[in-house]
């Protein structure tokens, strides 16, 4: 995978991400919809269908770009960090894909049976489990890992502060399930810097390639 591909993916996932989830909020309510009772959950889901299912898809898609951006990013050092990160970042995508595709897969025929106890052992599982709390560990981890790989030098102090401020508060939604005060808030702040980490991320990668030393690898 080149440098201009990697740079292209990390700021549509980015993009994609942002997209699918203001959508989700305006004609779902979500993430806040998940606080009502199954059965409510549910009809709100039934009301518009396919709108909401096309959007996670649209989520799930941008979720599952972390795996190829992975693998580019991974060509970017030769380091053990990133070595350790690209397989992460792949397991990172995997269980938020699993997570999100429960929506466009499952519900439906949940929703058509009002299967609350199933929708409710999904939620559970495929969401909180799998696809939110270890989501929330792999990807923070990722990131790191690849901070830690390409170093300061790479893009700038601003680039490491930004990227480590994300995975710290990306982290914190693991607690999510106690239900805290603010790790909600500090946990959706997380993603949205770690969009705009993306995005950067992707401008700097396309940078390096048109200086006169094209695509170095950093060894860290």
């Amino acid at each position: 995978m080149n440098a201009k591909l990697t740079a292209a993916l990390l700021i549509l996932a980015a993009v994609l991400a942002n997209v699918g989830f203001t959508a989700l909020g305006s004609i779902f309510n979500y993430p806040d919809v998940l606080d009502e009772p199954a059965g409510k959950v549910l009809a709100s889901f039934s009301a518009n269908e396919g709108a909401v299912s096309g959007w996670f898809a649209v989520l799930a898609l941008s979720a599952g770009l972390l795996a190829p951006v992975a693998i580019g990013v991974g060509r970017l050092s030769a380091s053990r960090a990133m070595r350790i990160a690209v397989p992460i970042g792949i397991a990172a995508a995997a269980v938020q894909v699993i997570g999100l595709l429960r929506w466009p897969i499952l519900v439906p025929g949940y929703a058509s049976d009002g299967d609350t106890a199933s929708f409710a052992t999904a939620n559970d599982v495929l969401g909180t489990t799998i696809g939110e709390t270890f989501g929330y560990l792999l990807t923070g981890a990722w990131t790191l890992l690849v901070l830690v790989a390409l170093g300061r030098r790479y893009a700038g102090r601003w680039f490491q502060l930004l990227g480590g401020a994300a995975a710290t508060l990306v982290l914190v939604g693991v607690l999510s399930p106690l239900d805290l005060p603010v790790v909600d808030s500090a946990n959706f702040i997380g993603y949205v810097l770690w969009s705009v980490w993306l995005i950067a991320f992707g401008v700097a990668v396309l940078v390096r390639e048109r200086r006169p030393a094209k695509w170095t690898a950093v060894t860290a």
